[in-house]
């Protein structure tokens, strides 16, 4: 007897997205070690957060796939791209990751819909809302960049920076300062 609960081409897709979070996750954290090397302790505590929350969105998708007895597929995940040039660099390649990442979970959400898998349909639901917040938080970072630019300082990135490492509680990943 066939327990799975999910078409071929929606276990396929599904795969391919926990790859995509598992990538997304190499990003923030080769970002975040980036980061720390060029002394943004703060950016770097964020970007390492950002990192563990997207490990957390792949386990999600994987925990799904088995409680619908889909296949899990566990796929090689590619290099992140190259360190950025800069911190303003930085932050726009993350928005830019996230736009691509929502894309690719709103064609998930179409194909679920087309397949009339509503269970799945559910779940996607979650990564819709959760793509809001991603998008609002790398547009945020790139917002607080250009006020502490505006503002022609040194001192006011620095700030910056600072608050960053306060905006979020204690990680398990310890910052390294170089």
């Amino acid at each position: 007897m066939d327990k799975n609960r999910l078409s071929k081409t929606l276990s396929v897709a599904l795969n391919n997205q926990m790859t995509n979070e598992a990538y997304a996750s190499q990003i923030y954290l080769s970002y975040a070690s980036w980061a720390a090397s060029q002394g943004y302790s703060g950016v770097a505590t964020i970007l390492f957060s950002h990192a563990q929350e997207e490990r957390n969105h792949m386990m999600k998708i994987l925990e799904y796939l088995l409680k619908r007895c889909g296949d899990v597929v566990v796929s090689a995940i590619a290099a992140p791209p190259e360190n950025p040039a800069s911190i303003h660099n930085c932050f726009e390649k993350l928005f830019e990751h996230e736009v691509a990442n929502t894309k690719a979970i709103y064609k998930l959400v179409k194909l679920s819909f087309d397949e009339e898998d509503w269970a799945t349909w559910n779940l996607l639901q979650w990564f819709v809302k959760e793509q809001i917040e991603e998008e609002t938080f790398a547009i945020g970072l790139i917002d607080k960049l250009k006020m502490a630019d505006n503002k022609s300082s040194c001192n006011e990135l620095y700030s910056l920076d600072r608050d960053l490492e306060k905006s979020i509680p204690l990680l398990d990943v310890p910052v390294v300062n170089p």
